[in-house]
């Protein structure tokens, strides 16, 4: 086995999806960047997003209230990183990024027309934590630009979603070459399990047949 080095708690989980959250705050659509997101729950579908509390963009985030996620491509990185080093308290983040900014079903949760994926989203529950507030949502509806389907439905590879590394590294980087089908490469170790544990019985019936000790 490999050695390992602990060191201690630490906030390593990859991959890590940048996405930018948008909310209204104070009359006015605002866009932050969180890489702590994930899916929540399939039926229905829910998400969750962890929010730092002291984030302009958490005060447009309250129980039964809407705000979005917008999924972004790796050419967008220089727009995700401002929105995440910058205080929309100070600064018009839509002027400044040249967003265009659209409403959906839900008329309230301000949605970035340059991303290819976003997700409109009502809040259930806020859990607060040490430094962040869990927000658990329902996603509601969701938008796809039409460059990024293939026959229909969703092409990952057009999306190209952006992905931040967290420290020490601190990159954003491109999703990765496919390791393999899901639900289809995990077959193989069956397979092979199988033909293992086939090789050993026919090898312990040879052994039995072929012991000094059975009589002939």
């Amino acid at each position: 086995m490999k050695n390992k080095v602990t060191k201690g708690p630490q906030t390593w989980l990859f991959p890590l999806p940048a996405l930018l959250i948008g909310a209204m705050v104070d009359g006015k659509p605002n866009f932050m960047t969180a890489a702590w997101g994930s899916i929540a729950n399939a039926e229905p579908p829910m998400l969750s997003v962890a929010i730092r509390r002291s984030r302009h963009t958490r005060s447009g985030i309250e129980p039964g209230g809407t705000f979005s996620v917008n999924m972004a491509s790796a050419s967008q990185a220089q727009e995700v990183d401002f929105c995440g080093i910058e205080s929309g308290s100070k600064k018009d983040k839509v002027a400044h990024c040249g967003f265009t900014v659209f409403y959906g079903d839900l008329k309230t949760a301000p949605l970035i027309a340059q991303c290819p994926l976003n997700l409109e989203c009502v809040v259930q529950h806020i859990i607060e934590l040490g430094t962040h507030s869990l927000v658990v949502a329902d996603i509601k509806q969701v938008h796809v630009s039409e460059d990024c389907l293939s026959d229909g439905a969703l092409d990952l590879t057009k999306v190209d979603p952006i992905v931040y590394l967290t420290a020490p590294a601190r990159k954003y980087v491109h999703t990765g070459a496919p390791a393999g089908d899901a639900y289809s490469i995990g077959l193989t170790v069956k397979a092979a399990a199988s033909r293992s544990s086939s090789r050993r019985g026919r090898l312990g019936e040879g052994d039995t047949a072929d012991s000094p000790d059975t009589p002939a």
